[in-house]
């Protein structure tokens, strides 16, 4: 078995001198570089009985001859080699690098996460733009629709999710009811709650939980599809015949999307009122009748028409975050699953910064 690295020690005029033993390869340094650390001045360092001799081996000793000035021994014509190409190499190399303080590492990260972000944000513009020139091209040559494509993410985007969405929209109202009237209870005011559920699903919730719903649902979904299409070269294949990616892919989905999303919405939001009128009918003995009848006195139509205003956009920026984060995969199936969290991620975010907009803007016209 080969020797593991070692060294023995005299006591000299001008220091100590070092006489190395066994290997110094990588495998058999153990503890060395802490020995040698811990030792005095050195003067010399004598390697005529060092075995074997690789780059780690050779750096640890010039490093030391460096530190402690001293006079390097013995040494083959191998580890001459070795020696003369580091001694050549004055970077100050560490075994272990000085960590930088922590509100450096802090905003070194916030910046590289702010700039990935704004990078993420121009792509998915510029992919836009690519997308609406697709689609004024398509308007221009009506054959290039493909209608049979749209109407199959119909039902991918929209019937095959109306069981999940229908029974999330119609727990949130129950959830909204149950909440407000705990509240209302303590002013006497349990009939205010058919207002908070009436107004909250028509204007906000039933169209923003339908909007995340898609975007984890459809959206990722996108992003998935496209991207293994991407790492199996049918994107290139398409491009390679002449078929338009943007035009046979990405156009039907986003189309579908946006088209779905109105009607996705206003059926949560529906389901959402059946549900805060069960509970109130329940729990607050409010008969279905004046629950339907005070809906139609406080919903105004301006809700109705800020839902339909919101809802296609919510579905364009859904569709095309999904398939810009699938067109983007270019390595492995790793790199697939990175950006169908990406899209799901970036869709929601988005999502709800356009709805706060939107809130913003709406109040500012007076639709209150």
């Amino acid at each position: 078995m080969a020797a593991s690295a070692d060294f023995e020690t005299d006591e000299g005029a001008d220091g100590v001198d070092v006489r190395f033993t066994g290997r110094l390869t990588l495998a058999r340094l153990g503890d060395l570089p802490a020995r040698l650390d811990a030792l005095g001045p050195i003067a010399a360092l004598d390697l005529s009985d060092v075995e074997r001799i690789d780059t780690v081996g050779a750096w640890i000793v010039t490093r030391t001859a460096r530190a402690h000035d001293a006079k390097v021994t013995g040494a083959s014509e191998d580890a001459q080699r070795l020696l003369k190409a580091l001694a050549e190499d004055k970077s100050d190399y560490r075994v272990h690098p000085d960590r930088r303080p922590m509100w450096t590492r802090m905003l070194e990260q916030l910046g590289s996460a702010s700039l990935g972000v704004w990078n993420e944000f121009i792509g998915i513009v510029g992919f836009f733009g690519a997308m609406i020139v697709a689609f004024i091209t398509q308007l221009r040559a009506r054959r290039r629709i493909r209608w049979h494509a749209i109407v199959t993410r119909f039902q991918s985007v929209g019937v095959d999710a109306l069981p999940i969405i229908g029974l999330m929209s119609f727990l949130i109202g129950i959830v909204i009811a149950q909440q407000g009237a705990v509240q209302l209870r303590q002013f006497g005011l349990e009939v205010f709650t058919i207002n908070l559920v009436g107004r909250a699903s028509i204007r906000e919730l039933g169209l923003l939980m339908t909007a995340i719903m898609v975007a984890g649902r459809s959206g990722s979904a996108f992003a998935a599809q496209i991207g293994t299409m991407k790492l199996t070269e049918e994107v290139d294949a398409m491009r390679t015949i002449g078929v338009s990616p943007m035009e046979a892919i990405v156009l039907p989905r986003v189309a579908a999307s946006t088209i779905i999303m109105p009607l996705l919405g206003f059926y949560a939001s529906l389901c959402a009122i059946i549900g805060g009128g069960v509970f109130s009918w329940v729990g607050l003995d409010i008969p279905p009748i004046t629950y339907i009848q005070r809906l139609r006195e406080i919903i105004p139509m301006t809700d109705f028409w800020a839902m339909l205003i919101k809802a296609p956009v919510f579905g364009i920026l859904v569709g095309v975050t999904g398939c810009y984060s699938g067109m983007q995969v270019r390595q492995n199936a790793e790199e697939v699953g990175r950006r169908t969290t990406s899209a799901v991620v970036a869709a929601i975010f988005l999502v709800i910064v356009l709805d706060a907009f939107f809130a913003v803007f709406f109040s500012s016209i007076g639709w209150n």
